[in-house]
């Protein structure tokens, strides 16, 4: 019986990686904004030492946050899209990005090709890296993705045995309170608690409201607690020592942010 448990879990987990495989090509598609690869000028910045990245919509990660990059071997991790992975590569570091979704991978490639990078690109789970040796990068940078996943203890447990000691982890993820609103409510401005945590598109929704974010190839969502959250990258070993919150830009109307921040980032280090 046991066995039969883990059969299933282990199939429904697969289900949702391919599913959200697939909606997330179809995101690339329709131009979602994490999925819009950098400008040359961007690059050539970062040639020259002036660069940046976001790992959640508004702030970019505290330059203090980063060793000299020029020559470190970084792991990109679910961050494929043409962002991150490009710049730091511009940047002087030997840059892997790791992803779910062949399309945005693939737009890794444009950027990689059309500026002459050396990156590599890897498809896979982020909660799985089993093609990477214990201790193989010096630094991962983890945009919001995790929300993704079902579980994302897993994520934190691979991100700390693929890390050098003396490496850090930077992560993005949502708000856990963020997922209690009524989100077709939420739109029309009317916050309305709904959703007990932690969330889930495939628990917490109706069948009806299941079948509409199919037909609109949205990915499924799934909140984690900060026990999870945090408290599981301290469980994996990492040792907290930097922190900070953000929210949408302006322009994205998001009407959460008068009363709380939708995304927080983690610095996780490996003593």
């Amino acid at each position: 019986m046991q066995d039969d448990g883990m059969d299933k879990s282990l199939k429904r987990e697969r289900a949702i990686r391919e599913y959200n495989r697939a909606a997330w090509d179809r995101q690339v598609e329709s131009g979602n904004r994490w999925t819009v690869p950098v400008d040359p000028q961007t690059i050539a910045a970062a040639r020259r030492g002036q660069w940046q990245i976001v790992l959640t919509p508004t702030k970019p990660v505290p330059a203090a946050w980063f060793p000299d990059i020029p020559g470190l071997d970084v792991l990109c991790l679910a961050s494929g899209g043409g962002q991150q992975g490009p710049i730091l590569a511009a940047a002087g570091a030997r840059v892997t990005v790791l992803d779910n979704s062949p399309r945005q991978l693939a737009q890794d490639r444009i950027v990689a090709d059309r500026e002459g990078l050396e990156l590599e690109t890897v498809q896979g789970d982020m909660a799985d890296l089993h093609m990477f040796p214990e201790a193989r990068f010096d630094l991962i940078v983890h945009p919001v993705s995790n929300c993704f996943v079902p579980d994302v203890r897993p994520v934190w447990r691979e991100a700390y045995r693929v890390l050098r000691r003396g490496g850090a982890l930077l992560s993005g993820f949502v708000n856990p309170v963020s997922y209690i609103f009524d989100w077709p409510l939420l739109e029309q401005g009317i916050l309305e608690v709904r959703h007990p945590l932690p969330y889930s598109d495939l628990e917490s929704l109706s069948n009806e409201e299941k079948e509409h974010y199919i037909q609109e190839g949205q990915p499924f969502e799934f909140s984690h607690t900060l026990d999870d959250q945090i408290g599981g990258q301290i469980d994996a070993g990492f040792l907290i020592g930097g922190f900070y919150e953000d929210v949408d830009p302006p322009d994205q109307e998001d009407p959460l942010q008068e009363y709380l921040p939708h995304f927080l980032v983690t610095r996780a280090l490996k003593l």
